[in-house]
């Protein structure tokens, strides 16, 4: 009986069940699209994080360079035979591995991360620049200038100077847990091999594919890093913002390197680190300031307040309004639907009157309001899902590209790895000679926005709609339950 009369009814008033599931239908797929885009701005986002931070780790210690470190002991030229500086027509050759965009750490601060509440584990790494400069010392300097020509060939005269593009080097941690942390985490293995706890003093490297291509290296080939040729055992892939081009063993780097002319044995200048839970990300990080005073602790959920770019404009306009136009859309339609179910009840008086003069109970007549709502909420509800899956297969055809980047100042060093570099003092083109000057450029990460219904959207819909019918049959059931038959008979005539 209950269903037969629901069936009659709702074919009888096809137009008004139609307009009120239509009505919770746009309120339903535009919170299902909403969800999609703020989702896909949230792995968008991630993705950037992953590509900009350069590793798949929670937190990075870093410390601020020492004043002049991108002077003095930037670079090392080779002093005449009684320690003078070389005479003109000298042929000078620089290949420097050096550390200055970041100051120093000990490598035993790594060890004291390591013991911290709420650590999984630690990895220290060198961020370091190789330089090859190749040139003869002019007879003669003028006041203003340096060297000309590109890629380090002599020059004379006045000038800025063109200088060759260091090779960003990356030390990286091979033995243990922390061998999973660090720029490597995210990398794919391109070809070759990957580097093993085997090869933690061995002259080996990784290189990346886009170094790679551009100098046609393989696996079997070697480059040469502060004078020492290291054989290319694997290409591999990082994230878009990783400016590393090629990754050696820390030992290697630390023997190898220098900061300010001085040796990087027993140092690091990233330290990386895994917190035990997604939670603790913010605890740990306090935890590491109060340890290691003078440093800059960086995780993922500071490091997103610095994102610029498309992304973050995305992220607060699905976050904002979005968010707020789905609410408001969706309790228009709940009022849509209440105001029209109310409105039949007037309509039916003298049916539910008479339906009373036959004996029918009040609690039957708003059982058999709410559970016609009900119907039509849940004829809403899948439209809705229709419509919040088409809204999200429109957004992936028609979004553009969103890009992304974390601002750095000059001389300062973005996870991501913008490169800043010093060079020695005056002596060489007069008036300060040969400086490099530090990049302020900063790596811009190209995400696609995809919109996904997840199950959980889904969900959410179904218990939307279920609430959208509850919420009109409600109202119309409270109106029909106070009619009186009476009053209906009356109209009767």
């Amino acid at each position: 009986m209950f269903l037969t009369y629901l069936r009659r009814e709702l074919r009888r008033r096809k137009r008004q069940a139609a307009i009120i599931a239509l009505g919770l239908a746009l309120g339903i797929g535009l919170v299902i699209t909403v969800t999609a885009v703020s989702g896909g701005v949230n792995r968008a986002q991630g993705d950037v994080l992953h590509s900009l931070y350069g590793q798949d780790t929670a937190i990075t210690v870093t410390k601020a360079p020492s004043f002049g470190s991108g002077g003095p002991g930037g670079f090392r030229f080779p002093a005449g035979g009684n320690g003078s500086r070389p005479s003109a027509g000298t042929k000078v050759s620089v290949d420097n591995l050096t550390s200055t965009a970041l100051g120093t750490i000990s490598a035993t601060e790594v060890a004291a991360v390591t013991r911290l509440n709420g650590v999984a584990a630690a990895a220290g790494g060198l961020t370091l620049n190789d330089t090859k400069l190749s040139f003869t010392i002019p007879s003669q300097q003028s006041s203003g200038g340096g060297f000309g020509g590109a890629g380090g060939s002599p020059g004379g005269g006045s000038g800025s100077g063109h200088f060759p593009t260091p090779i960003s080097v990356n030390g990286v941690e091979l033995a243990g847990n922390a061998a999973a942390l660090g720029p490597l985490s995210t990398a794919k293995l391109v070809s070759g091999r990957t580097l093993a706890a085997s090869d933690a003093n061995a002259d080996v490297a990784l290189v990346s594919s886009s170094y790679a291509t551009a100098h046609k290296l393989s696996a079997g080939s070697t480059v040469t890093l502060a004078k020492t040729r290291f054989k290319v055992v694997g290409v591999v892939s990082a994230g878009s913002g990783n400016g590393t081009d090629v990754y050696i063993p820390l030992a290697r780097a630390q023997a190898l390197g220098t900061a300010q002319g001085n040796s990087l044995k027993g140092k690091v200048n990233t330290i990386y680190v895994a917190a035990g839970s997604a939670t603790a990300i913010t605890t740990v990080s306090k935890e590491i300031s109060a340890a290691l005073p003078g440093t800059t602790v960086t995780n993922q959920n500071n490091l997103a307040k610095q994102l610029t770019g498309s992304v973050a404009s995305a992220s607060s306009l699905a976050s904002n309004l979005g968010r707020w136009l789905a609410i408001a859309v969706l309790a228009a339609a709940f009022a849509l639907a209440s105001l029209m179910t109310t409105a039949a009840v007037s309509r039916r008086v003298r049916e539910f009157g008479t339906l009373k003069a036959l004996g029918w109970t009040s609690r039957r007549i708003v059982g058999q309001v709410v559970g016609e709502s009900l119907v039509v909420g849940v004829i809403g509800g899948a439209a809705g899902i229709a419509l919040g899956f088409a809204g999200s297969a429109l957004v992936g055809v028609f979004a553009p590209t969103l890009t992304a980047s974390v601002g750095s100042a000059t001389g300062s060093a973005t996870p991501g790895g913008a490169r800043t570099f010093g060079g020695p003092p005056g002596g060489f083109g007069g008036g300060g000679g040969f400086r490099q000057l530090a990049s302020s450029a900063t790596p811009t990460v190209h995400v696609p926005l995809t919109a996904t219904v997840t199950i959980g959207a889904v969900a959410a819909a179904v218990i939307l709609a279920v609430a959208g019918g509850l919420v009109a049959g409600a109202f119309g059931g409270w109106r029909a339950g106070r009619l009186r038959p009476a009053a209906a008979l009356a109209r009767i005539g």
